[in-house]
């Protein structure tokens, strides 16, 4: 278990605000260590109060314009942001033109997310903030970062310090920076640094106990997703379905297709449209409501919906590999090995963790519903939609009360028998969820109807243990599978167990 107790100390402790709290006003870490000096304004540019504290910001990401209200900018482009009062987008104007003739445009709507404070750590380009110790793995692992190649995150397991990982011969190590009481940071007491900057300066040089000397920082190939498709749709989120091109069909199921589309001539995103009939546009409305409000890096973003006429189109971030059930299906083991799947299952985890932290609840967790993107990362989608789908007949589906219809071989006991639906009625879910990512995305119960396996449920059967499982997922399959809904895991503790699950050093 390595550090969860650590992990679980700290989450007892105040924390940050959570993200969909702050993003509109994201917590800074200011940097006094920072070399650059501060940007001193045109005389011409108007000042604005909205913000006490210095409004100068740096880019880190490249943006491309979706709507003639936006921005343009790159990465490294200084900002001046003059008004952050609309949540998850800002407005704001370039501090210097380009000689190149890019964005002439001098200002507009940017998201947020994809600027941080000039002179603060988010700025500097070695720091990625509070990330998960796998996630820096897996970033540091592309095949562009090389032998040197580090980045700083906050501390996991020990409130307000910091993390070095480096990546050496394809292998990423990990070492806890410490903090002296007057503020200092250290690997070792020998040698101090007043800032994080001189402490990156001085590793840069030399490797001085470290694995190896620093050389340029991990590359930014995760680029996060707006909150919404612009800052229009951020509250009218109903939008003109001719203001969608469906491009090309990814999939289709019981209740529609998916496709991949363009909104406004300029934006990928994912469509499904949902068959007529399907559901009830109200119910529908008022679920996509709590739907769009929940905000993580594992969760699909809902952005907007065409109710108005049939079919109903419900348009989301775009993952342009499709589900994980037909991922896991062709890959069948020739590249995804028993480290890939760990990953999947803790990223997976991750969102649900968040849902929990909410209160809110899948009902319909499985492998077709997990959405695999570029860089393996996996999000959770169509989440909260099995309340509001009228479902069609199917073998695998039981009928209880009231029309309700259930895929019996994802679904807890006591949700089919009794419709006694929570978090923990998603957790056994995520055991089968587990099964079919060690499986490759066989089905589980294989030849056996829902009557069948109601029937197995009653007497205590269980899955059976895959031959390429090891005992240690397994356990944790079972773990999900407990009879009794509370004693089974919550989804934060199974987060952290597949998260250590290969630890061997400092975290």
């Amino acid at each position: 278990m390595g550090n969860v107790w650590a992990r679980i100390r700290a989450y007892l402790e105040p924390c940050l605000p959570c993200l969909s709290q702050g993003a509109d006003k994201p917590v800074v870490i200011a940097n006094p260590g920072a070399r650059c000096s501060p940007v001193t304004p045109p005389r011409s540019q108007r000042q604005e109060p909205e913000r006490s504290s210095s409004h100068y910001f740096v880019a880190l990401y490249d943006y491309q314009a979706r709507t003639a209200e936006d921005l343009s900018f790159r990465a490294g482009d200084k900002l001046q942001v003059l008004d952050t009062s609309h949540k998850g987008w800002w407005f704001a104007r370039h501090l210097e033109k380009r000689e190149d003739g890019y964005n002439q445009q001098l200002q507009g709507y940017i998201p947020s997310n994809y600027v941080a404070e000039d002179r603060s750590l988010q700025a500097e380009p070695w720091f990625f903030g509070a990330i998960k110790r796998a996630d820096a793995e897996n970033q540091l692992s592309y095949s562009e970062n090389q032998t040197g190649a580090f980045l700083i995150r906050e501390s996991e397991s020990q409130k307000g310090d910091f993390s070095l990982s480096v990546l050496y011969q394809g292998v990423v190590k990990h070492y806890r920076i410490r903090r002296l009481d007057e503020g200092g940071f250290f690997l070792t007491r020998r040698k101090t640094f007043s800032t994080l900057n001189e402490f990156v300066s001085y590793y840069t040089t030399r490797s001085d106990g470290l694995c190896v000397k620093l050389e340029k920082p991990c590359l930014k190939i995760q680029v996060p997703m707006t909150f919404d498709l612009s800052y229009k749709t951020a509250d009218q989120w109903e939008i003109d379905r001719n203001s969608i091109q469906l491009l090309k069909r990814l999939g289709s199921g019981q209740f529609g297709e998916v496709w991949e589309g363009l909104w406004n001539n300029t934006t990928p995103v994912a469509v499904k449209t949902l068959k007529p009939g399907s559901m009830n546009p109200n119910d529908f409305l008022r679920e996509a409501q709590m739907m769009k409000g929940l905000r993580h890096p594992k969760l699909i973003q809902l952005y907007a919906v065409c109710t108005l006429e049939d079919p109903i189109y419900i348009i989301t971030e775009l993952m342009r590999h499709g589900s994980l059930q037909e991922y896991l299906q062709n890959d069948a083991g020739s590249k995804i090995h028993l480290t890939q799947q760990v990953d999947m299952a803790a990223q997976v985890a991750s969102g649900m963790a968040y849902l929990e932290s909410q209160n809110y609840i899948h009902r319909d967790l499985a492998a077709r519903n997990v959405l695999v993107g570029e860089h393996n990362i996996y999000k959770v989608a169509d989440f909260g939609l099995a309340r509001v789908f009228k479902q069609v007949d199917n073998e695998d589906i039981y009928e209880s009360k009231h029309e309700i219809k259930l895929p019996v071989k994802w679904t807890a006991p006591e949700a089919i028998l009794a419709k006694q639906f929570s978090i923990k009625s998603d957790v056994w879910s995520f055991g089968i969820l587990l099964y079919e990512i060690i499986t490759y995305g066989k089905m589980p119960y294989s030849g056996m109807t829902g009557a069948q396996v109601l029937q197995l449920l009653g007497q205590n059967y269980r899955l059976p243990q895959p031959s390429n499982c090891p005992q240690q997922f397994y356990n944790i399959m079972l773990e999900c599978w407990k009879a009794e809904p509370e004693e089974r895991p919550t989804f934060e503790i199974l987060q952290w167990k597949l998260e250590d699950y290969f630890e061997t050093d400092y975290s």
